[in-house]
């Protein structure tokens, strides 16, 4: 007999290592937090309501037996990510997986009707915020000999549509600044772009199909995607089984063409 892991276990293990997810208390920053500590990692819960940031803490070491720290903060205030870093490494000594997840997209009537508040907010949520992390935590993992970050983009950023242009626009600077920061934290810190298509969070409320037909019928699959089928390409991209994948984009949105 022998107590190795099975090999799928050994290759997605995080075993002591510190994860990282902001917009880590719902939808897919929620699954990819479950998972991760599901692997074997301390989790770092970071989003805008710290209420909601205890109460998946709570339930992820009640449910994993994980340490998790809960961390309010809102991602587009550059003067507040220092503390984030500085809260990860008081905690437990150091940070291996960044998950860079919170982003907002809002609605508006029209391309006239988008003000300066709002292209300003979008960008600094969806890609300053990003950019200031991943700096701080990039200086440190290499630092330290290794780590992965990981920007979570969405099909938008490559399939632009008038109704979400700002967005579109960060999350394109979002993909274009995953492969200059794989450049300059690499060999140590591999940093990749994990792009969601269509899935079936909060966000999903908001969309209205009036023709009855399936909106998503011209993917290969056909369909949007659950909360958790995020949750491979997320283990994949946070641990060893992607140790030469630096630089990339990895499309998890069915088949989009």
């Amino acid at each position: 007999m022998t107590d190795q892991k099975p090999y799928a276990e050994q290759l997605f293990d995080l075993t002591g290592r510190v994860v990282l997810i902001t917009g880590g208390s719902r939808g897919l920053g929620r699954e990819m937090a479950f998972a991760a500590a599901r692997c074997g990692a301390d989790i770092v819960v970071a989003s805008r309501k710290f209420d909601a940031c205890v109460a998946t803490a709570e339930q992820i070491t009640a449910e994993t037996g994980r340490a998790a720290l809960p961390y309010q903060v809102h991602v587009g205030h550059w003067d507040e990510l220092d503390g984030l870093i500085d809260a990860v490494y008081d905690r437990f000594g150091r940070l291996d997986v960044l998950v860079n997840n919170a982003g907002m997209s809002p609605l508006y009537e029209s391309l006239p009707a988008v003000t300066e508040q709002l292209f300003d907010a979008v960008l600094n949520l969806n890609l300053k915020g990003p950019f200031r992390l991943s700096v701080l935590a990039g200086e440190r993992m290499a630092g330290a000999g290794g780590g992965s970050i990981i920007n979570v983009s969405t099909h938008g950023s490559i399939r632009p549509h008038p109704t979400f242009v700002p967005y579109a626009a960060a999350k394109a600077g979002l993909n274009a600044m995953t492969e200059a920061l794989a450049l300059a934290y690499g060999p140590a810190v591999r940093v990749n772009t994990l792009m969601p298509g269509p899935f079936l969070t909060d966000i999903s409320k908001a969309w209205s199909f009036d023709d009855g037909t399936n909106p998503f019928r011209h993917s290969a699959l056909q369909r949007a995607g659950e909360p958790a089928e995020i949750v491979g390409a997320a283990l994949f991209l946070m641990s060893g089984a992607s140790s030469f994948t630096s630089g990339s984009i990895l499309r998890v949105d069915g088949g989009i063409p």
